[in-house]
């Protein structure tokens, strides 16, 4: 392959997608609060890479707004149909491209069950899921031409905040308008990929974890390793890693465990980096400062975020992890198998 793959490219294009995407939504918080007046609830709609965005919002949401926040199961809408009593509740669709027709069909059903409706999508205002929504925030992330999203996940994430500050969440807006910058310094001077990428190019399946915020970007770049690396990456969250399906890690199946550099959860992600290790297992570290990077047998920084930013900043060397070692492999990480942009399901 000549030259850089879209993706990479597409990876150096996210700190001016978020910039743009955060000065278009910032300003639109009292619109979040008037749409979300008398609700109680929010429900996340979605699949796919924005479903592990939905993961983080819900995190978010209950974590620093005090609300009740749940994922929805499409098929109860688009298979069983049925008809649930959704008064108060926000529902929130998450769509790329805004035409995936299932989410489309959910987000309307919501509506039509009783629930105020927001979409947030790269797709426009003119796409599919946005005329069915009260409210859209798009994203500004440009077009995106590899199939694994990069720029369009994290402009999901930068929207979710301002959802999660609209909602009233006692957050610093200053901390997110800092986000574009503190990853473009991680871009501009990346870390060494190649001792990782080498160790994972020779397994056939990886453990991907993280708990909190910290989640969805482990769910994000299991998702991604399968895309692109054709590896069998398991996402989980370090509670549910540790009852039961640790015991798939070994000197074949190494675990990628991440994390912000402060917060509840660190403590746990650290101990557990050492419990792979004292099996005799590889522990690779993303972001969690010196704590996990000691604990671990590699690590990678990430950019230093607080904790409910960090999910922005902990994927972005796991996409850059995914495109190193996709190409290490001899694949085309623009292009994977079975996959295209939109997906549609029935």
């Amino acid at each position: 392959m000549v030259g850089p793959t879209l993706m990479r490219q597409e990876i150096g294009q996210q700190p001016e997608a978020l910039r743009a995407t955060i000065d278009a939504l910032l300003p639109r918080r009292d619109e979040v609060a008037r749409l979300a007046a008398g609700t109680r609830t929010v429900l996340f709609i979605a699949r796919g890479t924005s479903d592990n965005a939905a993961t983080y919002g819900s995190y978010l949401v209950e974590a620093q707004a005090g609300r009740l926040a749940s994922l929805a199961a499409p098929s109860i809408a688009t298979t069983y149909r049925a008809r649930i009593d959704l008064d108060g509740v926000l529902a929130v669709a998450l769509s790329q491209s805004g035409r995936t027709e299932e989410i489309v069909d959910t987000l309307a059903w919501a509506r039509d069950c009783g629930a105020q409706t927001l979409a947030i999508t790269n797709g426009g205002i003119a796409s599919p899921l946005a005329q069915v929504a009260d409210v859209t925030f798009e994203t500004c992330a440009g077009i995106e031409r590899a199939v694994p999203a990069t720029k369009t996940f994290t402009t999901q994430l930068a929207a979710l905040a301002v959802l999660a500050l609209g909602l009233g969440a006692p957050l610093a807006a200053a901390e997110l308008v800092a986000v574009p910058e503190v990853i473009s310094d991680l871009l501009a001077s990346p870390p060494d990929l190649d001792p990782i990428v080498g160790e994972l190019a020779k397994v056939p399946g990886v453990v991907v974890s993280g708990r909190g915020m910290a989640y969805a970007a482990a769910l994000e770049l299991a998702l991604k390793l399968k895309e692109a690396c054709y590896l069998h990456a398991m996402g989980l969250s370090y509670a549910d890693l540790l009852h039961g399906p640790i015991a798939v890690v070994d000197a074949s199946t190494p675990a990628i465990v991440l994390a912000a550099d402060s917060g509840p959860t660190l403590a746990g992600t650290v101990d557990l980096a050492r419990r792979v290790t004292g099996v005799g297992a590889q522990a690779y570290g993303i972001g969690g400062g010196e704590l996990l990077a000691r604990a671990c047998s590699a690590a990678l920084p990430a950019p230093r975020l607080p904790e409910w930013l960090a999910p922005i900043g902990l994927i972005v060397p796991g996409q850059l992890l995914t495109e190193a070692l996709s190409r290490r492999l001899g694949l085309d990480p623009d292009r994977p198998r079975g996959l295209s942009k939109v997906t549609q399901t029935d």
